[in-house]
Order: structure tokens, then sequence, then C-alpha cells
């Protein structure tokens, strides 16, 4: 996690006297304080913004002396925007109390996995007998560690009519296949043969791929909630690191349908983002659950 540190603004690596003197700042100095029991003992998470939209968070444990232990720190993103209606997966990491969420996502065609921000309100509701709770919705965010802005594809009005119309056809289709219509698991076969046939005849003419797909959004690494993805830009801003005076671009992307806010240094992004171009890079994948407020969570 250390490394998307850089993504908001600082320095790639820390020292350990450097690490715990920003949990120690970000735990005196917190925006926000979220509180719960986990078993024995009392669960906390500290929140700090410093920058717009994105900061640091401490989580860890209080004792029965009321003395609080930092377990570990990230940097987040807040999203602006609701990412996916799907129903969430959850499942905590094997080393420590943190959690990744599972979506699948008809948009996409993969299982989506990020790493859960809100984790007390979902252990809230574990330990209330909420779960599954119905009705939620997720709002995906992204730290960038490398990226580049890429100029829009051309297509003429009518083209971009024709390829709405097939996104379309193609969402019912994957719907239709998820509820077991082996009509629509054949079609949809069908369209991938027939896409990869296309596009390696394209790529054989000398077409370069960039000039061919729009958007992606592909596993990265070994990491399963870390992205390779390209998005076309929304909005850009430019922000600065509290802390360090770093600028900070915050975009919103659309990719395959799903809007994401990300986040990446100024240093690390090479080219100009403006509306309408198409972010390219590396980014690690963060979610919040909207959990509906009638719950109580």
């Amino acid at each position: 996690m250390h490394l998307f540190f850089r993504s908001i603004g600082f320095p790639r690596d820390f020292t350990r006297r450097e690490e715990e003197a920003l949990k120690d700042a970000v735990v005196e100095n917190a925006d926000r304080r979220i509180y719960t029991t986990n078993g024995p003992e009392m669960m906390a998470m500290f929140e700090k913004d410093i920058g717009d939209g994105f900061g640091i968070a401490v989580v860890g444990c209080f004792d029965e002396n009321e003395s609080f232990t930092a377990d570990y720190m990230y940097p987040y993103v807040t999203g602006k925007s609701v990412s996916t209606y799907e129903d969430v997966t959850v499942e905590r990491h094997a080393d420590r109390e943190c959690y990744s969420g599972v979506c699948e996502d008809i948009r996409m065609g993969i299982s989506v996995i990020f790493y859960l921000r809100n984790i007390i309100p979902y252990i809230r509701a574990r330990n209330a007998g909420f779960l599954p709770v119905r009705g939620t919705s997720v709002t995906l965010t992204g730290l960038g560690y490398q990226g580049s802005v890429i100029f829009p594809l051309f297509k003429l009005p009518s083209l971009e009519r024709a390829d709405r119309k097939v996104e379309s056809n193609h969402r019912r289709m994957l719907m239709a296949a998820r509820n077991g219509d082996e009509k629509a698991m054949e079609n949809l076969a069908y369209e991938e043969m027939e896409l990869y046939s296309s596009i390696s005849s394209k790529l054989e003419d000398g077409s370069d791929v960039l000039s061919i797909v729009d958007t992606t959004f592909m596993p990265y690494g070994v990491e399963c909630d870390q992205y390779e993805i390209m998005g076309i830009i929304l909005t850009v801003g430019k922000t600065v690191n509290l802390m360090t005076e770093q600028k900070v671009y915050r975009l919103s992307l659309a990719v395959n349908g799903l809007l994401i806010d990300i986040c990446i240094a100024e240093r690390d992004l090479y080219g100009v983002p403006r509306p309408g171009r198409r972010f390219r890079g590396s980014v690690w994948l963060q979610g919040m659950i909207n959990f509906p407020e009638k719950e109580g969570i």
C-alpha cells in the first residue's frame, strides 16, 4: 500500500520513524473517527483529509486500558458518483483486519475486486446480523501509480449511435446468459470470436490497438485489486497535498460504462488531461459500499 502514497503526493518510501509520525498525526488530527466492537476489542478508524477528495486512514484497536494501537494505514480517494448497483460479496484478508469486495457488473464482463474502504459499517452490519444487505450501491475510486493521456478516438455521430445500440444489445445478452439462457451464451461466444477476428485483422493491416479500443479494464500484476485501465476523461481537477505541497490530479473517468474517480500525482502523469481525452495507467482500485440509511449501520 505504501507504493500508492505517491499517488496523493508523498514520497515513494517512508522510513519507520516517518511512518509512525504520520500515523500519530492522522490519529491526533483526524477529520472523522469511526468505532465499533470487533470481538473482545474496540476497533477504530481515523481519517484525515489532506487534499480535495483524498487523504489517509489509520486502522487499529483500543485495549482494555483504552490505549490505541495502530495496525496499518493507507491512502484513500473519496468518490463522487455511484459506479454500480450490483450486489457485493465481501471477504476478509488473511493477514489483518481489512477486506476486499467483489461484484460482477455485466458491463465489465469480469468479477471486479476492490479494497473495501468503509470496513467499520460493514463490521457493524455483520455483527448486527444485517448481512446480506440488499439495495446497496458501490462507489469505486482508484489511486494511479503511473499513467499517460491519450487523444480520443474520432467517431462519426452515426457510428457512435451504432456503437451504443450494439453495447445495449450486448448487455441484454449478458443479463440473459447470467440467468441461464443458452441461446444468449451461444450468441455471446459467437460475438467474441467475431470481435477477436476483426481486431486481429486490423492489427495485421497495421492499425494500432489504441485506435481500435476505446476503454479497457484488465487485472494488473499479482495483486487482485490492481488494474490496468483506459478510460475517457469526464472531468479534471488539480489540487495539492497540504502536507507535502505536491500537485495531484483528480480525474473522473468512464471505464467500460463505469464511473471511477482517480487521483494521480502530477509528476507521474505523462501528458495534459482534458475532458474527452483518455487516461491510461495502472491503479489500485478501492470501493465504498453505500449502505441504505434505514439499516442504521
